[in-house]
């Protein structure tokens, strides 16, 4: 939303039409479904009741899971596209770890190390 131009047209992801869309597809799929299956055959009359339920429910539920979802969108800082990865390299040396340069191991009982020597 903080990339928005007034004049300019939003792109598909924070706009409204691409939720509207796809829940829209959904309904008429759940309308469609419902129609065809709850009237229980040709001999009965079709359940338009049922069919515009359903269709109500989905395009409700598909709205707010697809608000939601846009909602929780964010893009990747530019800086975690750079670079060759974490931890890729091809010295033996770790940098992390014990024994690595810096990092503090383990005392060793009986070394004086810890401050309690024994003998």
């Amino acid at each position: 939303m903080a990339d928005q131009h007034p004049g300019k047209p939003r792109k598909l992801r924070t706009s409204v039409k691409g939720p509207l869309m796809f829940s829209a597809f959904w309904a008429v799929a759940a309308f469609v479904a419902v129609l065809v299956f709850a009237s229980g055959g040709s001999a009965r009359a079709p359940r338009f009741d049922l069919a515009f339920t359903a269709a109500g429910i989905a395009f409700i539920v598909t709205l707010v899971i697809a608000a939601m979802l846009s909602m929780s969108y964010k893009e990747n800082a530019e800086h975690l596209g750079k670079g060759s990865g974490v931890n890729l390299s091809s010295s033996p040396k770790s940098t992390h770890g014990f024994g690595a340069p810096g990092s503090q191991n383990p005392p060793v009982p009986g070394d004086g190390a810890d401050g309690n020597p024994e003998r």
